[in-house]
């Protein structure tokens, strides 16, 4: 633009597609209406339609569209990517050809209607320009209208009064000028020292809370609303208020005021929307004439388009656009330019008046300059900004959010860019608001999916690490960049960092070592999330730490990797950090921690989520720590009903092998024992108890250990079982029938072993000879349990060298496929084929063979108990 000095400049990138050409003169038609300069607007939509078609459609790649601002008017250069092709220059003498071809028409229209217009050239793309000068107005004029008709003028009385009213600052009236007087009936002394809001009749608009006394605070006010006269009807009055102070600063507020139906006396003129004529002559929206054609479809994305128009618009530094909460109390950052938006994403704000507060959200306002109200927007606290202007946005009267534009110049905004802004705000107010409630239904569902599946998975699992686990991995990165789960064993113990969670894996480490080094967030039952600011003050004192250290000691340029560490580890912690506890059964078990990297925040709604998943989470954690607790206890009383080991029986091979069915289970209804009785003399048991759970348990544990007792008090096989089955019977309503087999064992000098064996209802003993035959070593007797007088006897059996006695419960021989059982004939045929074998690889085989009978797990508690007499060894 030669020497111009350049105030504004938009540009934007359109892909070789056809439609690109409508978007192109969208956005120049958006951007030059932004700066005001209607006059030239349709000259220059009309330009960039050519170039951009020549670049688009003809040379075929994507179009720069850049448009730049002056003093003296505007230029717009298009830019294509094929340098290859010439453009004629008009000096040239080459025949620019029919103006009806396709091909140049655009240059033919900058030659006659740009001021100025050319092309230049760079290694990479190729620039078409022109320049636009605005036509000259007249010096000092703000706005005039053309000259009119009588006939079209507005009516008034013979004389037209204007009211001038000046209230102080407490509200009183502290001047009435007689054209008050005479339009309302009272006199000066009659109101003077009186409230303002006393006599006016103010209008009250659903949705809104904006007063008189409101509106008297206000810089300046322009509207509508009703004077009560002396006669007590009230007036309607139109009014302009300007907000004025006194050489010694105190303020006051100047009213001037009208009849209502004497308006255009007051009014300002009212910057009218510019028509936008498409090409099938139909009237453009007004939103997509300030937002551009096609708008985004996402509600980020029309945020952030609409905040880029605004500034343009008002030529201003720094736009932001809020949103307001269900409840319209507080204002959440979602949109900005020129800010940091990433400190200041998903901030919230309160929005009634008051310290810190924003308290001019709900209607229009100026802030000439920031430095002397300073809060006044706390968005731009520390921003550079001195002058902003502030919109509303509603629907049906409802406040749903706010428009802002800053400019970092003081007193750069008056009302009529209030009035552009509002104006603009108008027409995005409904598209925003339904783009807003689009995605908070579908965050809902998404919110309801996840707790759903959240839930399934916790309830998936009784172990408190995986549970630990689950809980960090469902919120890492889904709700927060990290994680850390503290637990509190007990109300005495202090709460202990139990897990941590990165979603880059290379920070964990060092996330980790900070948290440790800090004290746990305090342990308070209050539900919600609440800010915790100690990672963030602990990760920058190591960062300037370690900062300190690397330049006092002449570091080289490259960090070390633990410097480089601390420093990540700063930048993770470094955001917004949120405690939620984990309740569970009115007890405090722990924290769940969430944080976010340097300068982020996080949203409601994802708070929220996470309040949800916490109490989810809490009482899962404390299932697990129930479950680990019992299956503790479980597991250490049933380890008591087991023997502590075998004991060495000499010239004697015993093999035991026990599977108890079920999960989690050590012990069953089956049982076993080998013990010795005195010298040379040894006791050995299998049993079988009926039923499962704690009243098997104590059956188990009562036979077993009575065993023990009246066999070393000298009893034989049958008065053990016998007193053995009065103690099952005394146990009354708690009491299970026994099958038990029990024998004495003798090692022999010769090498042989005498066996005493009784075998009260339970499968009978096999005895497997040398060559390989297999008979049963007992007979059936009655089992225990279920009748008073039992006659028991014990059968003595001699095992020689080789032979091998096997005892096993009925899990074994009951071992089901189908219908198909392996019964006692089956087991015999798998002992015949263990000739030769060792006690422990008899047991073994047994066991396989039982596993391979059926495909499924074993229903049934399993015990074998094998005993070999070897073979003497040859000299």
């Amino acid at each position: 633009m030669g020497s111009a000095v350049i105030t504004a400049r938009a540009a934007a990138t359109f892909e070789p597609v056809g439609r690109s050409v409508a978007t192109a003169r969208a956005f120049v038609r958006d951007t030059l209406q932004g700066w005001g300069y209607n006059d030239v607007v349709d000259d220059a939509v009309v330009l960039t339609s050519e170039l951009v078609t020549n670049a688009v459609i003809h040379a075929g790649t994507a179009a720069d569209v850049l448009c730049l601002r002056s003093a003296e008017g505007v230029r717009v250069e298009v830019a294509d990517h094929y340098p290859e092709r010439e453009v004629p220059l008009q000096s040239s003498g080459i025949d620019f050809g029919s103006p009806d071809r396709e091909n140049g028409r655009g240059l033919l229209l900058c030659a006659a209607l740009a001021s100025r217009w050319g092309v230049e050239y760079s290694p990479t793309r190729k620039h078409v320009w022109f320049q636009l000068d605005l036509p000259d107005r007249p010096v000092g004029i703000r706005s005039a209208g053309p000259v009119l008709p009588t006939s079209l003028l507005p009516v008034t009385d013979q004389r037209v009064r204007v009211a001038v009213v000046q209230i102080d600052s407490t509200g009183a009236i502290s001047a009435w000028n007689e054209d008050a007087a005479h339009v309302f009936g009272h006199t000066a002394e009659q109101v003077a020292g009186k409230q303002f809001t006393d006599f006016v009749a103010w209008p009250h608009t659903p949705g809104t809370s904006t007063g008189i006394a409101d509106a008297l605070q206000l810089s300046r006010w322009e509207g509508s609303y009703g004077i009560r006269g002396a006669d007590g009807r009230t007036i309607a009055v139109y009014a302009s208020h300007l907000r004025v102070r006194d050489n010694d600063g105190a303020p006051s507020t100047v009213c001037l005021l009208v009849r209502d139906d004497e308006r255009a006396v007051l009014q300002s003129p009212v910057r009218a929307p510019v028509s936008d004529v498409s090409s099938d002559n139909r009237t453009a929206d007004p939103f997509e004439v300030f937002i551009g054609s096609p708008a985004p479809d996402d509600l980020d994305g029309l945020l952030q388009r609409t905040v880029e128009r605004a500034r343009d618009m008002l030529d201003a530094d720094a736009a932001f656009l809020l949103l307001a909460t269900d409840d319209e109390t507080e204002l959440e950052v979602r949109a900005t330019t020129g800010l940091p938006s990433a400190r200041q994403r998903f901030a919230r704000v309160p929005v009634e008046a008051g310290t810190g507060r924003y308290g001019s959200a709900r209607m229009p306002a100026v802030h000439e300059d920031l430095t002397a109200v300073p809060g006044a927007v706390p968005l731009l606290a520390d921003t550079g900004m001195r002058s902003v202007v502030t919109v509303p946005l509603k629907v049906e009267g409802r406040l749903t959010g706010s428009l802002g534009v800053a400019a970092e110049n003081a007193g750069r905004y008056s009302n009529e860019e209030a009035l552009r802004l509002q104006f603009a705000a108008d027409r995005i107010a409904l598209a925003v608001e339904s783009a807003r409630l689009g995605e908070l239904e579908r965050l809902r569902r998404g919110s309801l999916s996840f707790l759903v599946e959240a839930s399934d998975l916790l309830a998936g699992t009784l172990d408190r690490d995986q549970t630990l686990a689950l809980m960090a991995q469902m919120t890492v990165p889904t709700l927060a960049t990290w994680c850390a789960v503290y637990t509190i064993a007990d109300q005495s113990s202090d709460p202990y960092l139990s897990y941590v969670l990165h979603e880059d894996e290379d920070l964990i480490d060092g996330l980790k070592a900070l948290l440790s080094k800090i004290s746990p967030p305090d342990p308070v039952p209050t539900p919600g999330a609440r800010v915790w600011s100690a990672p963030a003050e602990a990760g920058h004192r190591a960062a300037v730490s370690t900062s300190t250290r690397t330049l006092a000691a002449d570091a080289p340029l490259s960090m070390s990797t633990a410097t480089r560490t601390t420093l990540a580890t700063a930048q993770a912690v470094g955001g917004e950090t949120v405690v939620l506890p984990l309740v569970a059964r009115n007890r405090v078990i722990g924290m769940l921690t969430l944080g976010k990297p340097s300068d982020d925040h996080f949203r409601q709604e994802i708070l929220e989520l996470a309040e949800d998943l916490s109490r989810r989470a809490a009482l899962a954690l404390d299932n697990a720590r129930l479950y680990s607790e019992r299956m503790a206890i479980s597991q250490s009383l049933q380890r008591s009903l087991l023997p502590p080991g075998l004991p060495d029986v000499p010239n004697v091979e015993i093999e035991v092998i026990y599977r108890a069915a079920g999960e989690g289970n050590e012990v069953g209804g089956d049982f076993y024992d080998v013990f010795p009785i005195s010298d040379g003399a040894y006791g050995f048991a299998i049993g079988d108890v009926c039923g499962t759970g704690p009243e098997a348990a104590a059956v188990t544990g009562l036979a077993r250990h009575a065993l023990r007792l009246l066999a070393r008090e000298g009893f034989g096989g049958p008065a053990v079982l016998e007193r053995l089955n009065a103690a099952i019977l005394d146990e009354g309503a708690r009491s299970r029938f026994l099958t038990l087999l029990y024998g004495e064992l003798w090692p022999r000098e010769d090498g042989s072993a005498l066996l005493k064996v009784v075998c009260a209802g339970h499968p009978l003993p096999l005895r497997l000879r040398q060559d390989g035959s297999v008979v049963p070593a007992a007979e059936p007797q009655p089992l225990l349990g279920v009748i008073d007088d039992l006659e028991l006897y014990a059968e003595e059996v001699v095992l020689d060298p080789g032979d091998v006695l096997l005892c096993v419960t009925d899990g074994i021989t009951e071992r089901r496929e189908g219908s198909r059982m392996l019964g006692d004939d089956g087991l015999a045929e798998v002992l015949s084929t263990c000739t030769g074998l060792t006690a422990g690889a008899v047991a073994g085989r047994i066991l396989r063979a039982v596993e391979r009978f059926a495909a499924e797990p074993a229903s049934d508690d399993m015990a074998i108990l094998a005993m070999r007499i070897p073979e003497p060894q040859p000299q």
